[in-house]
C-alpha cells in the first residue's frame, strides 16, 4: 500500500518537472547586444527594404533559434543573394551567389546550425500554398552593423530570409513583399 501511495504521488511530479525542463530546454534567450553605428556613405544596400544599423541604437543578438518541428514557425523575409543584391557577400553554403529566380533561403543562425543545412531543402508554407527551398546561406543573429553584414543589423532568430523565387512560387503578391508568418520544415 505504501508503494502505492509514494508513486502516485511522485510520479506526476516527476512528469511535472520533466515537462518544466523539456519546455525550459526549447527557449532561446538572446546572448547579447550589438551598438549600432552610422554606416559610411553608400555601404549600406537598401534593396528590398533592407535595415542599415543607426546609431547608438541597440540590437538583440543571438545564438540559437526556436525548437525545429515538422512545422516550425518562422518569418519570411526577402533576400537578393545576387552578386549586387542587399545580401552583400557569397553565400556561406557555397561562396557563390544566386539567382533570385532560384528558390534559395538563408537561415537565422540557430536553425542554420553551423552549416548542418547547407545546401539542403526544405519545405516552406504560407499563402495557403509550400514551395520547397535550397538553404544557401546564415542569417547572422550573432553580428551585424560592420562591412562584412553589410552594416545592416543582426537577424533575429526566426528568419527564413528567401530569395524572390520563393515568394513568388507562394503567390504573394509582389506589393506585399516584405515579411509573412510562415511555416516550414526539413524536408525527409
Amino acid at each position: 500500500m505504501k508503494k502505492q501511495v509514494i508513486c502516485s504521488t511522485v510520479f506526476p511530479l516527476l512528469c511535472i518537472l520533466l515537462l518544466f525542463l523539456s519546455v525550459e530546454a526549447q527557449t532561446c534567450s538572446p546572448s547579447g547586444n550589438i551598438k549600432g553605428k552610422t554606416p559610411p556613405p553608400g555601404q549600406c544596400n537598401q534593396e528590398n527594404d533592407s535595415d542599415c544599423c543607426k546609431d547608438g541604437k541597440w540590437y538583440t543578438t543571438y545564438k540559437c533559434s526556436p525548437p525545429v518541428s515538422c512545422q516550425t514557425k518562422a518569418t519570411l523575409t526577402l533576400n537578393s543573394f545576387e552578386q549586387d543584391g542587399d545580401d552583400g557577400a557569397p553565400s556561406e553554403c557555397d561562396n557563390q551567389y544566386h539567382s533570385d529566380d532560384d528558390p534559395v533561403v538563408a537561415l537565422s543562425t540557430g536553425w542554420y546550425n553551423n552549416g548542418k543545412r547547407c545546401l539542403n531543402y526544405i519545405n516552406i508554407h504560407g499563402n495557403g500554398k509550400s514551395v520547397r527551398a535550397k538553404v544557401v546561406d546564415e542569417c547572422d543573429s550573432t553580428m551585424g552593423c560592420d562591412s562584412y553584414h553589410d552594416y545592416q543589423p543582426p537577424c533575429p532568430n526566426n528568419i527564413v530570409d528567401a530569395s524572390k523565387a520563393v515568394w513568388k512560387a507562394l503567390g504573394v503578391p509582389e506589393s506585399d513583399w516584405d515579411e509573412m508568418d510562415i511555416y516550414w520544415s526539413d524536408t525527409n
